[in-house]
């Protein structure tokens, strides 16, 4: 899925699941838009209820610790909603992770 195999996108949800504050994640960029070539990186978008600057830090180290070979972009989504970027995710991307 988004050329990425369950282990890498189960190793990324199981991070976001260790968060309380993280209500969903939304992958965009090429890989949403199937465009993507082996090397892409992997562009996330995180909606959370008062998520701390340690807190994403904390997020970015566990998925580093996951050894993946791809570049991992995690931004805040409430800090590009409205904006382009924020359309281009609203337009085209796909839902990662959601809390239930």
């Amino acid at each position: 899925m988004y050329g990425l195999n369950n282990e890498i996108i189960q190793g990324l949800c199981e991070v976001f699941q260790s968060q309380p504050n993280i209500r969903k994640v939304i992958l965009f960029g090429s890989r949403a838009k199937g465009n993507y070539t082996t090397g892409s990186d992997i562009d996330l978008a995180v909606q959370a209820d008062g998520l701390s600057f340690r807190q994403l830090m904390d997020i970015n180290a566990r998925i580093e610790d996951l050894g993946l070979l791809y570049k991992v972009d995690v931004i805040l989504y409430d800090k590009v909603a409205g904006t382009p970027i924020g359309e281009h995710i609203d337009r085209v991307g796909r839902v990662l992770f959601q809390r239930e």
